[in-house]
């Protein structure tokens, strides 16, 4: 009955490591398009992106912006941790999305 136990808890773990993941994703999105929105740049957006994110995220972490018809946008994708954040990733990745209307300067 213990292999069972420790499998289940080992699996819960893996699952909340994910929907982490995806939160972390999404935030790190939301905070680069804000970023890119308030300035002139994409470096500002995707140091935004990477700043908002774990220190074990941030291996395997890209973020992409961009901005057309007063409009920017950031995509965020992370590798998923396999138990322990900061070490190996599972192949696939989880990505963020978000938007922005860009502000005008005065």
């Amino acid at each position: 009955m213990t292999p069972l136990i420790i499998l289940t808890l080992v699996l819960l773990w893996q699952c909340v490591l994910l929907g982490y993941t995806y939160t972390l994703a999404g935030n790190a999105a939301d905070q680069a398009a804000r970023a890119g929105a308030a300035s002139e740049g994409q470096a500002a957006c995707e140091e935004a992106g990477l700043r908002h994110l774990p220190g074990a995220w941030e291996g395997g972490a890209g973020v992409e912006c961009g901005a057309s018809g007063g409009y920017v946008t950031a995509d965020v994708t992370l590798e998923v941790p396999v138990l322990f954040p900061g070490s190996i990733g599972f192949p696939f990745t989880v990505e963020g999305h978000a938007g922005a209307v860009q502000e005008e300067k005065d």
